[in-house]
């Protein structure tokens, strides 16, 4: 407790120190400006400098070899204009007529000879067409139509290909048509390969049931 005192009274005399020191100049007027002190500025008179003729300068023997050469260069010339001289066109010397040269024959190829014959007996038998069965039990159907007009188009452009054609009645009014019927599977497939050759129809190889 005793020092808690000390420390009080301490402080409050060194308050009372800075307030005595602080509030006089905080109240005393600021000094007027004319009694602050002025710069005081000098002016210096000009100093006389003595003038010299400086000689002018010599332009260097060179340049005026340059400028000498330049007037001798003697002036351009125009240039002279010539009239065109017509020359007429020389008449081509006859040539004597070249003998044509018989072009060489080609050796035959016995191989691709054979390997020919065999692709137009193979196109040739694709578009054959067995002849039709009443008895067979194989046909190709080559399109279903709810439509008769369809019918009677697709009958018309199979029979222009000399194909054998006969439609049959399903059901939900549909009717098939179809090439055939032949006795084999055999030649039911190659009438389907005359109908993709002959019409351009993809057709389907189908077993007839009465």
């Amino acid at each position: 407790m005793k020092y808690g005192m000390t420390e009080r009274v301490s402080g409050i005399v060194i308050l009372l120190a800075l307030a005595a020191i602080i509030v006089p100049w905080l109240m005393s007027d600021p000094a007027p400006r004319e009694e602050r002190p002025r710069p005081n500025l000098t002016i210096e008179q000009p100093i006389d400098v003595e003038r010299r003729d400086v000689p002018r300068p010599e332009i260097p023997a060179s340049v005026e070899q340059l400028s000498t050469q330049e007037q001798d260069v003697p002036a351009i010339e125009q240039p002279v204009e010539i009239d065109p001289i017509e020359v007429s066109p020389r008449e081509p010397e006859s040539t004597a007529p070249e003998t044509a040269q018989p072009e060489p024959t080609q050796p035959r190829d016995p191989i691709a000879e054979l390997v020919a014959a065999n692709e137009t007996s193979g196109a040739n038998d694709a578009n054959a067409v067995p002849s039709a069965s009443s008895q067979g039990d194989w046909a190709v159907q080559v399109g279903s139509f709810g439509n008769p007009d369809n019918v009677e188009r697709l009958t018309e452009q199979l029979e222009s290909q000399g194909l054998m054609v006969y439609q049959r009645q399903r059901e939900g009014n549909l009717t098939t048509v179809f090439v055939g019927p032949f006795d084999t599977a055999e030649e039911g497939e190659q009438a389907m390969l005359a109908v993709k050759q002959r019409a351009n129809l993809q057709g389907l190889l189908v077993r007839v049931k009465e």
